[in-house]
């Protein structure tokens, strides 16, 4: 009697766990497929699947979902492409806010706001998922294109965003994050780790944006303090599109040209990364140099590590004040590696590639780069990776299998 009450209690526990009706529900493009496709996402429930028929959606109007481990499937980012293009209303093309949330194989295109945004979204997996505005780069074309915010768990694998006028895939104020095996081109920033904790950016390519892969932290934001990121086995080249974004982003200030640049951020590592044919600069090392009023933010780079990169050509084209000057006084290109010089020594700012390095020589972030006093600098140090590897649950893993 104990094993059958004991083996009874066992399936109880294993469909307590997972959904025995989880079903899938199809939708196809054509006639009606905006109200179609919102209802199969209202009425989904965890554990089913969204499946996407072969073809064009032409829709209207945003979509969003706000029921947990639902998952929504394509055919491919080809085959499945959800067409923003006669979208009536800003907004996200797709939003997302609940959690042990799958998006994979399918397309985004032209939507007028940012195009998959997830927020408050935790366990969430971004996978084969292409998003583009058909255009070109554009001031007019949406923010961001893969955006999930105030997050933890976030896993974005093979992705392609294409002409996004702040950021392509950007991660922010989100915890425990890996970005891996995607493309970015085209966009003003490719890669974007805003004010968060713990993040892997690794295997991607970052190309043809102004700025390949940014690392930032701002002020008078919930979450601040942003730190331990590592940025490596990247290819980081030729990003050399005129920055198209709105006047007053932020991202707006990024120089065409830029591979990686780290501004206002903590416990840093950039290591075995390929540049090449970035026109500024392959590294900047920054600190935040608008006004801010907010008295808990720290403006000032900490705790880098700069190891085993690949240099190709750079600085040869600098697009940041005084770039010209600078390139002048050091033989026609700006060293690889920038470094705004605040903090000095108690930065701790080292770099042991086997390239130049400038010290602008700033005391302060926000000073005019008129006043710098720029010097080729050695920035010896520990510059072996010593942050933790970011490891996602094992069932956000097993999704994208």
């Amino acid at each position: 009697m104990k094993r059958i009450f004991a083996g009874f209690a066992s399936v109880l526990a294993l469909t307590a766990a997972a959904p025995i009706l989880a079903k899938d529900l199809a939708v196809a493009p054509g006639p009606g497929a905006q109200e179609r496709l919102q209802e199969a996402l209202i009425l989904a429930q965890p554990g089913d699947v969204v499946m996407l028929g072969e073809g064009r959606f032409d829709l209207t109007d945003g979509l969003s979902l706000d029921v947990a481990g639902v998952t929504v499937k394509g055919a491919g980012p080809d085959k499945s492409v959800l067409s923003f293009k006669g979208q009536l209303a800003a907004g996200e093309g797709l939003l997302v806010t609940s959690d042990n949330v799958v998006l994979r194989d399918f397309a985004v295109e032209d939507s007028r706001g940012d195009a998959i945004k997830s927020k408050g979204a935790d366990n969430i997996v971004y996978h084969n998922i292409r998003v583009e505005w058909t255009g070109g780069p554009k001031e007019t074309n949406g923010a961001y294109g893969i955006y999930p915010v105030e997050s933890e768990n976030v896993l974005i694998d093979s992705v392609l965003v294409i002409g996004a006028s702040d950021a392509g895939i950007y991660v922010g104020q989100s915890r425990n994050i890996i970005v891996r095996d995607s493309i970015a081109r085209f966009n003003v920033a490719g890669i974007e780790i805003e004010n968060s904790f713990n993040a892997d950016v690794h295997d991607n390519v970052a190309t043809k944006n102004t700025g390949g892969i940014l690392v930032f932290d701002l002020p008078n934001l919930p979450q601040q303090g942003g730190h331990n990121v590592r940025v490596f086995d990247n290819v980081v080249v030729e990003n050399d599109t005129p920055n198209f974004a709105p006047k007053g982003n932020i991202v707006a200030s990024v120089p065409a040209g830029t591979g990686v640049m780290v501004m206002a951020n903590r416990d840093i590592e950039i290591f075995d990364n390929v540049f090449d044919g970035n026109g500024s600069s392959n590294i900047m090392i920054i600190g935040y140099r608008q006004k801010f009023d907010d008295a808990k933010y720290q403006p000032m780079v900490r705790n880098v590590r700069i190891s085993d990169n690949a240099h190709g050509k750079t600085g040869f084209a600098p697009q940041f004040a005084g770039g010209e000057m600078l390139a002048a006084a050091f033989g026609g290109n700006v060293p690889p590696i920038i470094w705004d010089g605040v903090g000095g020594a108690e930065a701790r700012v080292y770099s042991s590639d086997d390239v130049p390095v400038l010290n602008l020589g700033m005391t302060k972030s926000d000073q005019p780069i008129e006043t710098a006093q720029p010097a080729l600098a050695k920035l010896a140090g520990d510059a072996a990776p010593t942050l933790p590897k970011i490891v996602m649950p094992d069932a956000m893993e097993a999704a994208i299998r």
